[in-house]
């Protein structure tokens, strides 16, 4: 792949998480246009949904973030209103029961200060999807490094320093089971050399 190719993928994909990449490429996002970013960040997953038309939301506790993805908004989607993007909490979310076909939450649930937090964004998150809707989350976890940290569920300091809300196998597949959801695919965990590990957790609704 020369230079060339590899600037058209950054152009029409930006620094998408490739896990959610995985999900477009098995069409986990055909017909499902209502899509909510929670917890967007500067909007690395949203370049591909705004210029392919998708029905885009997003919100950030960070102001920065707010601004820069309102710009991404402006320059790949005109046709959106940037107030479509918010400043505000994911275990606050300021649209309707039913309102999203799909929620992407990536990197951002191992950020809860506790238990209640955790569960919170989940519920707030899994309120606002519609019947047959998709939350897709990337968080991390225990699973494979629980004997390198101090608890298998709570905040913990990882073996890369970070400190993080972690939970484990169990937690994930009992929340399903609670929220009346279903796995559509079997829980995925990247074990960054036992540095950290992140799992990919996809729920129907």
């Amino acid at each position: 792949m020369n230079l060339t190719d590899t600037t058209d993928l950054r152009r029409q994909f930006g620094d998408i998480d490739i896990y959610l990449f995985d999900q477009l490429l098995r069409g986990r996002f055909d017909g499902r246009s209502r899509v909510l970013d929670a917890g967007c960040g500067g909007g690395r997953n949203l370049s591909y949904l705004l210029a392919q038309g998708f029905d885009v939301f997003a919100i950030d506790q960070d102001a920065a973030a707010v601004s820069a993805v309102a710009g991404l908004f402006t320059r790949l989607a005109p046709q959106l209103p940037v107030d479509r993007v918010r400043l505000g909490e994911v275990q606050a979310l300021p649209w309707a029961d039913g309102s999203m076909d799909a929620v992407v939450s990536s990197a951002v649930l191992h950020f809860a200060h506790d238990d209640e937090h955790f569960r919170a964004m989940v519920a707030e998150m899994w309120r606002v999807l519609a019947p047959g809707g998709l939350l897709f989350a990337r968080l991390a976890t225990s699973i494979s490094i629980e004997g390198l940290i101090a608890r298998p569920v709570g905040r913990v300091r990882l073996p890369d320093g970070s400190d993080r809300f972690v939970v484990d196998e169990r937690t994930l597949t009992g929340l399903t089971h609670e929220l009346g959801g279903r796995l559509l695919d079997p829980l995925k965990t990247t074990n960054v050399q036992n540095q950290r590990a992140m799992t990919t957790w996809v729920v129907g609704k």
